[in-house]
């Protein structure tokens, strides 16, 4: 199918029951809806986000994405929030700007938000598929990773900054990212997936492994959860040959709904 992006219109705004001011676009179609969850320091606007409101346009199917607060074109600072905050966003986009239940499409840290809009509200969530899903990754990645002097920097001085691939600024990791989301992890305690899940993961992710895929494979339960492994493909995972597959897994969930 040959996609063009939608025409860009002005967003919307929600004012969630914390107080923040979100930024979402939604287009109108059948359900069940789809939920595009991005990934930390991203947006809406990225390739996948716009790839799929595109082919859901094409599909009459409802589909909504968002920004949390700090990212994109919602108010807050970036700095200040973490992972909770931003699950907390993501919960009351679904509650309030959805009907009926919803197949949740999480990218990177999106995939660790959609595992936990999964156990908050079970009954809202139809299916759900996750692209590189980065479930813990503030304590099994940045944590761990980081060397006793920069642990140290976090205690007293409450920030680090982390070189990436990704732009020349360097990622700034915050003691309160670190801390809260310890109460957010998802790979130590059960994690019942009652609906049809769909792992995407390339092979070539320097960011977020396969060994990360593998774990969240084994540690999930569920009647049908699968993992499909990308041979090259990186953490954007956006090639057009990555995009097809994003809508071709979406249909198969869809199609088992």
């Amino acid at each position: 199918m040959t996609l063009t992006d939608p025409p860009v219109t002005p967003p919307e705004f929600l004012m969630t029951p914390q107080g923040r001011r979100i930024a979402y676009r939604r287009v109108a179609g059948r359900g069940p809806g789809i939920v595009f969850l991005h990934g930390f320091r991203s947006d809406m606007q990225g390739s996948k986000a716009v790839h799929l409101a595109s082919w859901a346009e094409a599909e009459g199917r409802a589909f909504l994405r968002l920004d949390y607060s700090g990212h994109g074109v919602s108010e807050g600072d970036f700095l200040e929030g973490c992972i909770g905050d931003w699950f907390q966003d993501a919960l009351a986009a679904v509650t309030l700007l959805t009907e009926g239940p919803q197949v949740l499409v999480g990218s990177s840290m999106g995939g660790w938000i959609s595992l936990l809009l999964a156990k908050a509200v079970p009954e809202r969530i139809a299916g759900l598929v996750g692209i590189a899903a980065a479930p813990d990754f503030t304590e099994d990645s940045m944590w761990a990773e980081a060397t006793e002097a920069q642990r140290q920097a976090l205690v007293t001085v409450g920030r680090i900054e982390l070189p990436t691939d990704y732009s020349d600024e360097p990622y700034v990791i915050t003691r309160r990212l670190i801390e809260e989301g310890r109460k957010r992890l998802v790979l130590r305690d059960p994690l019942p997936l009652p609906f049809p899940v769909r792992l995407l993961q390339g092979t070539a992710d320097t960011d977020v492994p396969p060994s990360v895929a593998l774990r969240l494979l084994g540690h999930a339960s569920g009647p049908d959860v699968q993992l499909t492994l990308v041979k090259g493909a990186d953490h954007r995972f956006s090639s057009a040959e990555n995009l097809d597959l994003i809508t071709a897994t979406l249909t198969d969930v869809l199609d088992r709904v």
